[in-house]
């Protein structure tokens, strides 16, 4: 990302980043339904493994999925595509780019659980989410915390290099806006949670139209025409 953007374009990047995170929290509703973590997706689920070990230490209490990883990593390598269409590389277009993916990521999962039916605002606390079972401080877990102290401790290293706070008060601006973004959608949430349960009403599923015989689903994107095939062993 530029490290000194205009206010002009500061407000875009704002937008943009904020509607990014919001398609991601949507389509995430999609994808998974009210069964958050790919609960219920056909992923890959470790907890024992070096690597799962290592991940919920980053993110305690939680299973490392396929689902998860490629999800994390796509956002990461989009954030990145300026540094090969024209931006230089410096640590502080590096810091200013992993500050804001990182107040980015909570930004998704919070929109995740203020839109979906399943939560919204009076749902979303310690004790209703398997997988935040752990710390919370206030009315968020621990891993939305820690994702901020860490983004402001980035974005704060740009001092090394550049001699001043700009990058910091930047996105101390970008996270504040982003809250207040927030806090407009969680105002809109009614809305799409009525909208979500319109496109769901009991006979609207037009999946029979357009599937061939034999492969129609549940209307919930579930295929039962081949339940009772076993999968073949590996070799």
């Amino acid at each position: 990302m530029i490290t000194n953007p205009s206010t002009a374009d500061l407000i875009l990047r704002v937008l943009f980043l904020f509607g990014y995170a919001l398609l991601f929290a949507l389509a995430e509703i999609e994808i998974e339904g009210e069964h958050g973590w790919a609960e219920r997706l056909p992923t890959w689920f470790r907890v024992n493994t070096p690597g799962a070990r290592l991940y919920g230490r980053i993110l305690p209490g939680k299973p490392l999925t396929g689902y998860h990883l490629v999800m994390f990593m796509l956002p990461l390598w989009s954030f990145h595509i300026g540094f090969f269409g024209g931006v230089p590389w410096s640590w502080p277009a590096e810091a200013t780019t992993l500050a804001a993916y990182l107040v980015w990521v909570a930004t998704w999962d919070l929109l995740w659980f203020l839109l979906n039916p399943r939560y919204g605002w009076a749902r979303f606390r310690k004790g209703e989410i398997w997988w935040h079972a752990r710390t919370w401080i206030g009315r968020f877990p621990i891993d939305y915390w820690g994702a901020l102290v860490v983004s402001f401790a980035v974005a704060a290293s740009a001092r090394l290099v550049t001699g001043d706070l700009g990058v910091l008060a930047r996105h101390a601006g970008l996270t504040a806006a982003f809250a207040a973004l927030t806090l407009l959608v969680n105002a809109g949430a009614p809305r799409y949670m009525r909208w979500h349960a319109h496109m769901r009403r009991p006979g609207s599923d037009e999946r029979a139209v357009a599937l061939p015989p034999g492969s129609q689903g549940d209307g919930n994107g579930t295929s039962h025409a081949n339940e009772n095939v076993r999968p073949r062993p590996l070799d």
